[in-house]
């Protein structure tokens, strides 16, 4: 049986840096973060894909992630489905405007492993 893919991460927050501006929930594609009161608050982490969109967006440093790693997985895991990531065809399982841009609902391609 394999871990679930998303089950850990590198996915790190430092709450005590953050200055609310609010960019980790504008640009993450799976809603990892949300806007709290005086920070942002990490609500879903294992929705992380490791696409390190906030950690680049974040002034405060308060965000740091291993970029790469959770994309390479999804484009590995759309070559062994035969499936193209580029047509739209695969999706990682986000929303329609995540990353990936899935038309229908989709599971993790990890989902039952």
């Amino acid at each position: 049986m394999m871990a679930d893919c998303y089950a850990e991460n590198t996915l790190r927050y430092f709450p005590e840096k953050c200055i609310n501006c609010r960019r980790c929930t504008q640009v993450c594609p799976h809603r990892v973060f949300a806007e709290g009161n005086n920070r942002a608050e990490r609500v879903n982490p294992r929705a992380c894909m490791e696409c390190g969109a906030c950690a680049k967006n974040c002034p405060a440093g308060a965000i740091e992630v291993e970029s790469g790693v959770g994309c390479a997985w999804a484009m590995i895991s759309a070559a062994l489905r035969g499936k193209d990531m580029d047509s739209g065809e695969c999706s990682c399982g986000g929303p329609e405007s995540s990353c990936c841009g899935t038309h229908e609902e989709e599971p993790c391609s990890c989902e039952g492993k």
